[in-house]
């Protein structure tokens, strides 16, 4: 249970932002997508307004049918009157329903289309955020947040404009009807809805709702695990830990039944003492309004439209409960939503930021100083460094000696403290970013495939290239072998991150989506680091072919990746130790490379 909760704690820190978030903020997002459809609100706005004056002329007519009918039987009149009422009330009755349904279609194109903008730009955002935010979140609970967020937003517009507009309408209308013919009743009737509505709100807020927070928070949680374990599935398997997953899984669920369970006990309770409050308002009312027909300042027709008044009021003030205790739930999961797109991206382009085309390939490090936000202390300070067009480098180092951070620092994934690197001469934080990306040809060690056909993941970088290029290219990375064998070929459905592929074939696809991307860099960031000897030989062929005409970065662990590369820079705590070619650095007396490199060969000897 000490690992569920510290889980729950690390969920609530990355992911349930609602403490830093108010109903203003709330509304004022929702608001944003009301108003990008302000003609179709306000046409739905007049329906509801009509239908509510329909509405309210009910009780009138249910009265005045009842009088008529009344004068009748007396012999007072002809039944002409109550067939006329009848006429009436009937003819409300089918308004009534008719525009309630012209309500609904539009209600649901209205919020389709605002659903669609808001889980559009949620999703758009995210892509934007900065690798450290990717790297502590869960992808699961993020997409949960979007999904669960959208379908918040449609229950807050719909309560709001859906129920409680028309709501207040309705019960000020009625009000203002049984204020004119009985002005006490009418004071009375008002004192009545508004206790009513504000101790629905109280409870709602300061009873209901924390519980609902708690239980919004344990769902996110259990997303995020269901995410990570299932990701992970063969680390499960590969240490028969599958118990043990659906123990934690367990304590999660667990958790989230107890907190659910208790918000939704609440919500009974608020129900329970709604219906009191209601049962002893409506007594003491009728209980006036009796005394009234007692005096004779009240006819039965009055008797049936005030009844008829009090059970459409009471009607509308049980929804009244119902739709606060809903709009605190639904204030519990759009939260995230509004965290998500409300939340500044990290690493943003300036305005105007026009698109990078380089054609060389020079790259500049002129006096950077950069240090991550979690760092106790700077990795580059005044770091400076020049790789020419065309020139192939290769990287070397101890883990955390900047390697990776000088390809990311190239791709703009971080932004610099201090300094600047250009790319020909163009500073890259004043250009468009995704034009800088796609400058960049990346070969990572684990490369991101999507769960999509070989096709469309060698053609990433390219989509609108035809197959026959997508051949050429696969060619060229030694790809077209293993994927012409395959029984559907360039149509196969490589699985969720590529896990159908072995490693040396997800590497070959990543070249060849390089190949395509035909970018003036390419950066090989440990290709061949966990591969076998037969696979690496086709690998660095596929590199070696890539590498033509263009400036190349090779990070490598192996040192025999970077033997023949024109300038090997030896990494150490974010400074060039030393660089020079492979035969000049194994010379180096007691150098970082010849050690490196000395290492290498005992350890291989070893494992031979």
């Amino acid at each position: 249970m000490a690992d569920t909760a510290n889980y729950i704690a690390e969920t609530n820190k990355h992911l349930h932002p609602e403490k830093n978030i108010g109903w203003r903020d709330v509304l004022s997002l929702c608001a944003h997508y009301w108003g990008q459809q302000k003609r179709l609100l306000g046409v739905i706005l007049m329906v509801i307004v009509v239908q509510i004056l329909i509405d309210l002329t009910i009780p009138i007519t249910s009265g005045f049918l009842v009088d008529r009918v009344i004068s009748a039987l007396n012999g007072e009149a002809s039944y002409d009157p109550a067939y006329t009422a009848l006429f009436l009330l009937s003819g409300a009755t089918i308004g009534f329903h008719l525009f309630r349904w012209i309500r609904f279609h539009l209600l649901h194109h209205f919020l389709t289309k605002a659903m669609d903008r808001m889980l559009r730009d949620g999703f758009g955002k995210v892509q934007r955020f900065s690798a450290d935010w990717h790297a502590t979140t869960f992808a699961g609970a993020t997409v949960r947040k979007l999904t669960r967020g959208k379908w918040a937003f449609d229950s807050m517009t719909t309560i709001l404009w859906y129920n409680f507009f028309p709501i207040f309408l309705s019960i000020c209308g009625l009000t203002a009807l049984i204020a004119y013919r009985f002005p006490l009743i009418g004071l009375m009737f008002a004192c009545v809805v508004i206790f009513y509505t504000a101790t629905a709100a109280l409870i709602a807020t300061y009873y209901v709702r924390p519980m609902n927070i708690k239980a919004a928070t344990s769902d996110s949680a259990i997303g995020a695990s269901m995410a990570d374990t299932i990701m992970n599935n063969p680390a499960v398997c590969a240490f028969g830990a599958a118990a043990r997953e659906d123990t934690r899984f367990h304590g999660l669920t667990e958790r989230w039944r107890n907190f659910c369970r208790r918000a939704w006990d609440r919500g009974s309770d608020m129900f329970f003492v709604q219906k009191l409050i209601w049962a002893v308002l409506q007594f003491f009312l009728v209980l006036a309004f009796i005394q009234m027909v007692q005096d004779g300042r009240a006819t039965p027709g009055d008797v049936t439209f005030i009844l008829t008044a009090n059970l459409l009021v009471g009607s509308y003030l049980r929804a009244i409960g119902d739709h606060i205790r809903m709009l605190q739930q639904s204030f519990s999961e759009i939260a995230d939503i509004v965290d998500i797109i409300r939340r500044p991206v990290q690493v943003a382009d300036i305005e105007g930021a026009a698109e990078i085309a380089p054609r060389a390939g020079k790259i500049e490090f002129d006096r950077v100083s950069f240090g991550y936000e979690d760092g106790a202390t700077q990795l580059y300070d005044n770091f400076s460094l020049t790789i020419g067009a065309g020139e192939v480098v290769g990287l070397v180092g101890p883990s955390g000696s900047g390697k990776s951070t000088f390809v990311k620092l190239i791709q703009r994934l971080y932004d610099v403290q201090n300094g600047a690197i250009r790319i020909d001469g163009v500073d890259i934080s004043q250009v468009e970013q995704a034009s800088l990306r796609r400058s960049i040809a990346l070969v990572p060690q684990d490369p991101h495939l999507f769960h999509r056909s070989l096709a469309e993941n060698i053609a990433y970088g390219q989509p609108e290239v035809s197959l026959s290029e997508i051949k050429e290219a696969a060619r060229k990375a030694h790809a077209s072998e293993f994927i012409e064998n395959l029984p559907l070929g360039y149509d196969t459905l490589v699985g969720e991150r590529g896990v159908k592929l072995s490693g040396g074939e997800r590497q070959r696809v990543a070249i060849a989506r390089a190949f395509l991307a035909d970018a003036p860099i390419v950066i090989f960031d440990e290709a061949t680091s966990s591969l076998d000897t037969i696979t690496e030989k086709h690998i660095q062929d596929a590199m070696a072919e890539l590498m033509k005409g263009r400036t190349t970065i090779v990070i490598a662990h192996r040192l025999s990746t970077v033997r023949e590369v024109e300038r090997i820079l030896v990494f150490e705590r974010g400074r060039i130790v030393e660089q020079g070619d492979h035969a000049s650095l194994i010379q180096i007396p007691n150098g970082r490379y010849r050690a490196l490199h000395q290492l290498q060969a005992e350890t291989e000897q070893v494992l031979l």
